[in-house]
């Protein structure tokens, strides 16, 4: 199945779409985002339910999101090199399809392993609808407002990531949580007949004949895959156990990425985008979102232990408290989106994680007994932060790939946000394994590392040197 690489010159596209078709078309976008966020944000608060109905340990229900997360990340890549070949429209039309029903599944399944099978099949649906959301956005915008489509993204998301939670409350407070799958399918259905009409049509010269190697998708998987699972067990670590499992997990991992970048080192257009990678704007910023998300992962996960455990808060103050960050971000991105192209993109993001920086280390230092502004400006501060980083960052990433890799440009969107999740998990798992049963001091220690890996963002971004206009037409 596989053929040799050939360069192939970008070709001239449309400068994006106008009017009605641009709106249409971004429904489309924004309405497949936001049911891929949600839904990979509310299953956490089902979890003890699923245990109790199924009577099992809860440990074992960890696999519901696990092989969701696993699926998505071993194929973001080997998806968007598709989309780069067949064209974006058909791979984010059919992973939007392999989404809805796997939903069905989810929602009818009799067992734990059924569930696990079809969140894993939601995962390769999801895959193929954020590995080619950003070539989709780059198509759909004309290039001087591209960055408004970034910045739409990057709210979408943000406001997604909240409201996942908040839905699923509301939700298991009245039915089970097979509910929460109910609404996909009908969803799935409308994005998929509206996008057949709206998305753009892949332009001539663009799509590529040639298929994928089998191996190739193979290693992608067994990397990703080994080094997720290494990663899981070193965050469940608990003293006492050994970590035989989790190194053998990581040579295998590293193993079969060594082999991996070998076969793919001699292709002109690789599934794993070496030849973007070298382009230094490419890298760093690459770099710049690993860090970032790192930091955000982390602080995400350990505001609610220090706001309840260590603050007295309640649940429910919590979220309203936590709810400041993302709607800040919603505020700044659109404002930001507009400024992108005007204002070199490593400078917003280098004064964006620098404010990032600034809140985690002011959240770090919350005084006991803070009145709720107190704490709400330090959230509003991370989140305006991280939109002066996110829309620049995501736009750079994308338009500093020629055109015809715009598929792996997206896919490295996503792969990075995994990454970056990851380990924001592993470092905030060791912070309490580290100082255990210290009541507020092992978030805090966390969210000093988030602030230091959000300084290494701000590092990164303002060592590129990018000029205001597009690298690639």
């Amino acid at each position: 199945m596989s053929v040799s690489d050939t360069p192939l010159p970008s070709p001239v596209l449309p400068d994006g779409m106008q009017g009605r078709a641009r709106k249409l078309a971004m429904a489309v976008i924004v309405c497949g985002l936001m049911i891929c966020v949600l839904d990979s944000t509310m299953l956490n608060l089902a979890l003890p339910q699923m245990a109790r109905q199924f009577q099992i340990d809860p440990a074992y229900t960890l696999w519901v999101v696990n092989a969701n997360q696993i699926a998505s990340l071993v194929l973001l890549l080997p998806l968007a090199a598709l989309g780069d070949r067949l064209g974006y429209k058909r791979v984010y039309l059919w992973g939007m399809l392999v989404f809805g029903l796997a939903s069905v599944m989810a929602a009818l399944a009799p067992s734990l392993p059924w569930l696990i099978a079809a969140r894993a099949l939601q995962g390769m649906g999801m895959a193929g609808v954020l590995s080619v959301n950003g070539a989709l956005v780059r198509q759909i915008y004309p290039r001087s407002m591209l960055g408004q489509g970034m910045a739409l993204n990057s709210m979408v998301v943000a406001l997604s990531t909240v409201m996942g939670p908040v839905l699923a409350a509301a939700v298991l407070s009245v039915g089970e949580w097979r509910w929460l799958f109910c609404l996909h399918l009908p969803l799935a259905l409308w994005v998929c007949r509206l996008g057949v009409k709206a998305l753009p049509q892949p332009a001539a010269g663009t799509a590529q004949a040639h298929g994928l190697s089998w191996w190739d998708v193979l290693l992608n998987a067994v990397m990703f895959g080994a080094v997720f699972l290494a990663l899981d067990r070193i965050s469940h670590y608990q003293p006492g156990q050994g970590l035989w499992w989790a190194g053998m997990w990581l040579l295998l991992g590293v193993t079969a990425g060594w082999l991996y970048v070998q076969r793919q080192k001699p292709q002109a257009q690789p599934m794993l985008p070496l030849d973007l990678l070298r382009i230094p704007v490419f890298r760093l910023s690459m770099g710049a979102s690993i860090s970032a998300f790192s930091a955000q992962t982390m602080a995400f996960l350990a505001m609610p232990f220090l706001l309840i455990e260590s603050h007295g808060v309640s649940t429910g103050q919590a979220g309203l408290l936590i709810s400041a960050w993302p709607l800040a971000l919603a505020v700044v991105a659109p404002m930001v989106g507009r400024k992108i192209g005007r204002i070199p993109a490593g400078r917003l993001g280098a004064m964006g994680m620098a404010l990032f920086a600034a809140g985690l280390w002011a959240l770090a230092l919350l005084p006991v007994g803070a009145a709720a502004w107190d704490m709400a400006w330090r959230m509003a501060l991370c989140g305006a932060g991280f939109a002066m980083f996110q829309s620049p960052n995501n736009h750079t990433i994308v338009t500093s790939a020629p055109v015809h890799r715009s598929g792996a440009a997206s896919g490295m969107l996503g792969t990075a946000r995994h990454i970056g999740q990851g380990l924001g998990a592993i470092c905030l798992a060791g912070a309490f394994v580290l100082w255990p049963g210290t009541e507020g001091v092992a978030e805090q220690r966390a969210l000093w590392l988030a602030g230091g890996f959000a300084l290494l963002a701000a590092c990164f971004s303002g060592l590129r040197h990018t000029p205001v206009a597009r690298l690639y037409p």
